[in-house]
């Protein structure tokens, strides 16, 4: 095996209005813009978030995107690890009109989860787990 290592880096959506789904990440979960550019003929939109970068990406010329409601194979949904209040966060969402696809339960002993509602059809699970890997 080689001496390069692994790291996870980033989550890549694609938007029909990237600033304003970028600008959402920013609004309701407190992440910050890193740097817009340009990229392929679509604008693109680099979000910070806990440590986890989002990029946001719009529509390149040719492409046609289309929504596709209801479950698919491939990636499901991304998660977000809460520390502290679990509730109290979850609640802050909520001021902050946050739709709750799944509203905060216990998933197991020592996991909370909920799932939420962002912009172009992404499900984010947030998480607050006792034992941590």
């Amino acid at each position: 095996m080689s001496e390069a290592t692994l790291a996870f880096d980033h989550v890549h959506l694609v938007a029909k209005d990237p600033k304003a789904t970028a600008q959402w990440y920013v609004d309701k979960l407190g992440g910050s813009v890193w740097k817009s550019a340009e990229v392929r003929g679509a604008p693109q939109v680099y979000v910070s978030i806990a440590g986890a970068l989002v990029i946001v990406r719009g529509e390149r010329s040719g492409e046609s995107i289309q929504s596709k409601p209801g479950l698919e194979w491939g990636v499901d949904h991304f998660g977000l690890r809460v520390s502290g209040d679990f509730d109290a966060f979850c609640e802050g969402l909520r001021r902050k009109s946050v739709a709750f696809d799944v509203e905060p339960r216990d998933f197991n002993p020592t996991t909370r989860i909920a799932f939420i509602a962002a912009p172009d059809g992404v499900s984010i699970e947030l998480l607050n787990r006792k034992e941590a890997p």
